[in-house]
C-alpha cells in the first residue's frame, strides 16, 4: 500500500504596498560615521542582489524621515507590536486571498499559522480564523523560529494530512520584519538589516490533486554555531544577530557527507531539478551554490524573489515554491532554509 501523500496544490503570495529598499540605504549610511566603511556599505548594498523591500508601514514618507514611523527615534517594542496586531493580519488575509483566486477554500478543517516577527493574542491564527468564517478549525501557531519557520508550518501540515487524507490544511506565513529597525551604526548589523521585508503568503495543502508532493522532512543542526543567528526581543522590537560567518558556516557544512545524506538521501544534487532554497541574501545562495556545486542557474528562483522582495523570513520560501510551483515542467525538488541555531531545515519534494 502507497504511502499517503500531502500535495502543496497552490500558493497565494502577497507584500504591502510601500518600498523602502532605497530609503533604508539613504538612512543607513548616514548612520555610519567613518567614510570609509560608508562606501564598504554602499558597494554590499549595490551588491546584495535586491532591489525592492516593502513595508506595511504608511507610503508616502520614509519611516525614517520626520512624521514617519522611526523619525523621531526607536519606539518602544509596545508600539510596534500594535502596529503588527493590526497589519499582519490583513496582510495574512491578502495572500489567502490570492491563493482563493487559484482553488477553493471551502472544507479547510486545519489552520496552521507561522509568524516570528511579532505577538499577539488573540493569535494571528485566530483572527484569521474568525475572519474567514472558520467555524471548529484546528489550529496551530508556529513562532519564533525564523527563516525556516516555513519549513515547520508545511511539515506540520504534511503530518496532518497523512495521518487525515480528507484534511484540507491552509497555511499561512506572515512577516514584518520592518518594524524591527534599530538605530545602530555598525556595518555588520545595517547590512543585516538591508536584507530584511515584510511579506505573507498561503498555502493549500491536501492529499489529493496536482501540486508538489512534500517528502520526508530533515532538520540539521551545524556544530559550534548557536552564536551566529540570534533573535532577541528588546525594549525597542527584535534585534537581529547574523554574523558576517554565516555564509562560510553553511558552505563548509553542505561539503560534509553526514549532512549532504541528510538532506538528500541516496540522490546527489544534480539528481535535484528544482530548488527552493531560502534566500536569505545573496551571500546566503552564493554558498549554498558552491557548497553543493549547483549550476550557476539551479537558485534563479531564490534569486529572484530575493531582487523582487528581499528576505521576507519564513514567507521567503513560500514565494519561491509558489513561483516554481507556477512554473511548467516535472522533477524532483528540495527546499531548503536556515535560521536560528544555526540550523538547515527543509523538505524533498516532487511534482503531481
Amino acid at each position: 500500500m502507497a504511502d499517503p501523500l500531502a500535495l502543496i496544490n497552490a500558493i497565494g503570495c502577497a507584500v504591502p504596498p510601500h518600498d523602502v529598499h532605497q530609503a533604508f540605504i539613504d538612512w543607513a549610511e548616514g548612520q555610519i560615521v567613518d567614510s570609509r566603511e560608508r562606501a564598504l556599505f554602499r558597494r554590499m548594498a549595490d551588491r546584495s542582489g535586491i532591489a525592492h523591500r516593502w513595508s506595511v508601514l504608511p507610503e508616502g514618507v520614509s519611516p525614517t524621515a520626520p512624521g514617519g514611523f522611526y523619525g523621531a527615534g526607536m519606539p518602544p517594542t509596545s508600539a510596534r507590536m500594535r502596529i503588527y496586531a493590526d497589519r499582519a493580519p490583513a496582510l495574512a488575509l491578502a495572500a489567502i486571498a490570492r491563493l482563493r483566486e487559484q482553488v477553493s477554500l471551502d472544507g479547510i478543517s486545519h489552520l496552521v499559522v507561522a509568524s516570528c516577527t511579532g505577538f499577539v493574542a488573540p493569535g494571528i491564527d485566530q483572527i484569521v480564523a474568525d475572519a474567514l468564517g472558520l467555524i471548529g478549525v484546528e489550529r496551530t501557531l508556529v513562532g519564533f523560529m525564523g527563516c525556516y519557520a516555513a519549513v515547520a508550518a508545511l511539515r506540520t501540515a504534511r503530518h496532518i494530512v497523512r495521518s487525515e487524507p480528507q484534511a484540507r490544511v491552509l497555511v499561512v506565513t506572515v512577516e514584518l520584519s520592518s518594524l524591527h529597525l534599530q538605530d545602530d551604526h555598525a556595518i555588520e548589523p545595517l547590512l543585516a538589516m538591508l536584507q530584511f521585508a515584510d511579506g505573507a503568503a498561503a498555502a493549500l495543502v491536501t492529499g489529493d490533486g496536482a501540486g508538489f508532493a512534500i517528502g520526508r522532512p530533515f532538520a540539521v543542526q551545524l556544530e559550534h554555531s548557536a552564536e551566529l543567528i540570534r533573535w532577541t526581543i528588546g525594549d525597542t522590537g527584535f534585534v537581529m544577530h547574523l554574523s558576517g560567518e554565516v555564509p562560510g558556516r553553511i558552505q563548509s557544512a553542505l561539503r560534509d557527507e553526514a549532512v549532504r545524506g541528510a538532506m538528500l538521501g541516496e540522490r546527489t544534487p544534480a539528481d535535484v531539478g528544482l530548488w527552493a532554497v531560502h534566500a536569505g541574501g545573496r551571500s546566503i545562495l552564493d554558498a549554498v551554490e558552491h557548497g553543493l556545486d549547483l549550476a550557476p542557474d539551479a537558485l534563479a528562483a531564490s534569486r529572484a524573489v530575493l531582487a523582487s522582495n528581499g528576505n521576507m523570513s519564513s514567507s521567503t520560501l513560500m514565494f519561491i515554491l509558489a513561483d516554481l510551483l507556477a512554473a511548467p515542467g516535472t522533477g524532483d525538488g528540495l527546499a531548503l532554509a536556515f535560521g536560528p541555531g544555526l540550523a538547515a531545515e527543509g523538505f524533498r519534494f516532487h511534482r503531481l
